[in-house]
């Protein structure tokens, strides 16, 4: 302070008083620019008041000087009325222009020097001040820190701009005493970094945990307020796991802990996860010393996945698998349990060494399969819903925990039953009968159609043997046909009672499905659920008059049904047919019967055979021929050639060259040229 006097005293006598020593940079320029207007206004009015002037310029100077005299009158008095009170006076602020030419005493001086150097605080760069909050504009806060000029704080380093209140005490930083405006340079977030960062060092250090507040959202984690200091918590330290909403979390306070400093740059990096992973780690040991099988825990859920269920047991997951969740029948654990949920679980089984823990829920309840054959005796009507249907049958849920199963079988009496849904459909309550109960399998067998009485105790009364009814063709086989007696009771017709006389190849030749026909009751097996109709039975058994219209040694004429590889079947008269074996159709060089006989062709025949139990005839043609005259048979030859293919004639074929014809029995080969390209035809014996 001696030395700013000496320099203003100095000051003063160069400038002859008119001027104070200078107070900032901006403010000098002002005060230079003031001072010259001031000395040669001064020194212009010294010079009008020696000379003569004109009245207009003698009024104007001593205007100024009136003026001026009496500002510093009225400073004089404030300071009097000042130094009379108890309180000390305090000046804000004094501007160059109100001093005039007038020289001060030394006393006068030095008082003025006294007040001025008392609103003047000794501060350095660098160091943490207390400021005054004067008043806020919309992007900037202004400080009074008791220096010559205020300082302006940007509105941004403010966490909660809506609580600066003006007047309030803020500490502050002073990073320059003026900047290129002769301006205070000042920080807050400096200041607030710099008194709590010996403190976040010793946290960092030492380990200890740090509460912290996050106030907004930025790319890649959230800003946290520790200690009114900005800190970075990435996104993925704040939980174990990924969180899908960090703004959900705003606002919320944490116990955190510093992983990364950086003083120069004022970086703080912060981390919840470490913190949630030491706390898993002590829970999780305590656990695992107290943790037995059978015990019974409280956790939370933690995932839900098809196939159970992650609880977390106070720091350590455990699996509830989905078949340990209900007794009953589930399709996903997501039925019964959400995210976050509390519930009590049982520990099934710990494996020390890999740490997995098994649970279940479902053991908390009784087991529902205890004293079963009581609860659900053979033959007790019961009442449950489907819960499944397969292609099999049904299951239906008695009681949580307890199915049984209806068997397709089980489900009608007389039913044909393709499918269980074609009767009923999942969620439907119907009755059923116990038939059996399988406690150790966990197998109940249950029926609908015991719910009404057996059709077949009473089809024998219904349905006497001998009987004719009438029926719907139902279905045809290559074994018989099925008839439709009524709803679901069906007989069969076997192919061997479907004629007396014919042999039928398949039920089509008689009867089509849809036809309504009258039938024979035949059999009953009432064991197998199995009715034997007959179709022939209709009609009386013509065998006994067959028998001796058609007796061995007897001559009649056959017409040819059918061709097979071991001789040709022929209808007789009365639709009887008869059977006459390649042997026996008079030709001895005859291997396929097709290669001399068409199905129609008429042919003489004897009775060589007759079984009237197996409704046989067999027949023969050369037995006919036998007694004869040889020019019958020779007729007979000829008009039933033998057509053979010889290798030449196979070689023509294939290369669809003319070939000549076989010989055949008593002839020769014609030439193309005598009968073209044409072989002779069948019904034309060849010369």
């Amino acid at each position: 302070m001696a030395e700013a006097r000496d320099q203003m005293q100095k000051k003063e006598k160069k400038t002859g008083g008119d001027e104070l020593p200078r107070l900032t940079k901006r403010k000098a320029g002002q005060a230079r620019k003031t001072k010259t207007k001031k000395v040669k206004l001064t020194k212009k009015a010294e010079v009008d008041v020696n000379a003569p002037t004109s009245s207009q310029e003698e009024k104007q100077v001593e205007q100024i000087v009136t003026a001026r005299r009496q500002r510093l009158s009225e400073k004089a008095a404030t300071r009097v009325e000042s130094k009379a009170s108890s309180e000390p006076e305090i000046i804000g602020s004094m501007k160059l222009t109100e001093f005039d030419s007038v020289e001060y005493s030394p006393d006068e001086y030095t008082r003025l020097l006294e007040m001025y150097e008392g609103t003047i605080k000794d501060i350095k760069e660098g160091e943490i001040v207390t400021g005054t909050i004067l008043g806020v504009t919309k992007d900037d806060v202004i400080v009074d820190v008791g220096f010559k000029s205020e300082g302006i704080i940007p509105l941004s380093e403010f966490p909660m701009p809506i609580n600066i209140i003006v007047g309030e005490k803020i500490d502050v930083y002073l990073e320059a005493i003026e900047d290129q405006n002769g301006q205070l340079i000042l920080s807050k977030q400096k200041a607030d970094f710099m008194r709590v960062w010996d403190t976040i060092q010793d946290s960092h250090d030492s380990g200890a945990l740090v509460a912290g507040r996050l106030v907004r959202r930025i790319k890649g984690g959230v800003v946290v307020d520790i200690m009114g200091v900005d800190a970075f918590l990435p996104g993925s330290q704040i939980a174990l796991r990924q969180v899908p909403d960090f703004d959900a979390l705003i606002g919320t306070m944490m116990d955190l802990k510093i992983i990364k400093l950086n003083k120069n740059r004022r970086n703080i990096v912060v981390s919840r996860r470490v913190v949630l992973e030491e706390e898993r780690e002590t829970k999780k040991a305590t656990l695992l010393k107290e943790i037995q099988v059978g015990q019974v825990r409280e956790g939370i859920v933690k995932n839900v996945t098809d196939f159970g269920v992650f609880i977390d047991l106070n720091g350590v997951d455990g699996l509830l698998h989905i078949t340990d969740m209900s007794w009953g029948r589930i399709k996903h654990p997501g039925e019964m349990v959400s995210l976050s949920d509390r519930i009590s679980v049982k520990i099934l089984d710990f494996d020390e060494k890999t740490s997995r823990i098994s649970l279940g829920l479902k053991q908390l309840t009784p087991y529902p399969w205890e004293n079963i054959e009581v609860k659900c005796p053979i033959g007790k009507k019961v009442t449950g819903k489907v819960v499944s249907i397969t292609d099999y049958g049904a299951f239906v849920e008695l009681e949580k925990g307890v199915e049984g199963l209806i068997h397709i079988s089980e489900m009608s009496w007389t039913q044909h039953i393709k499918h269980p849904s074609k009767i009923m459909n999942v969620g439907d309550k119907i009755d059923a009968v116990v038939l059996s109960v399988d406690r150790e399998n966990e197998k109940i067998s249950l029926g609908i159609k015991q719910m009404e009485p057996d059709p077949w105790d009473t089809i024998e009364k219904k349905y006497p043997i001998g009987k004719i009814v009438s029926g719907k063709v139902r279905n045809l086989t290559a074994f018989g046909a099925f008839i439709e007696l009524e709803e679901g009771i069906d007989g069969l017709i076997h192919i061997s009672d479907m004629s007396w006389t014919k042999r039928i190849q398949h039920p089509s030749e008689l009867m089509k499905k849809g036809d309504k026909i009258e039938v024979k009751i035949l059999r009953i097996d009432h064991e197998n659920r199995r009715i034997s109709l007959g179709y022939k039975q209709l009609k009386d058994d013509p065998w006994p008059e067959i028998s001796r219209k058609y007796s061995v040694g007897s001559e009649c004429l056959g017409t040819i049904t059918r061709v097979l590889d071991r001789g040709v079947t022929v209808e007789l008269d009365d639709e009887v047919e008869g059977f006459a074996p390649t042997a026996q159709l008079g030709k001895t060089d005859l291997v396929n019967p097709g290669d001399a006989f068409n199905e129609g062709d008429k042919i003489p025949l004897q009775v060589i055979e007759f079984d009237r139990a197996a409704h046989k005839i067999v027949l023969s043609v050369s037995a006919y021929y036998k007694n004869r005259e040889k020019t019958e048979y020779e007729q007979y030859l000829a008009s039933h050639p033998t057509q053979t293919v010889s290798m030449q004639d196979a070689i023509g074929e294939q290369t669809g060259g003319i070939k000549p014809a076989e010989p055949s029995e008593g002839g020769h080969a014609e030439t193309p040229s005598d009968s073209g390209s044409q072989s002779p035809s069948s019904d034309e014996p060849t010369t």
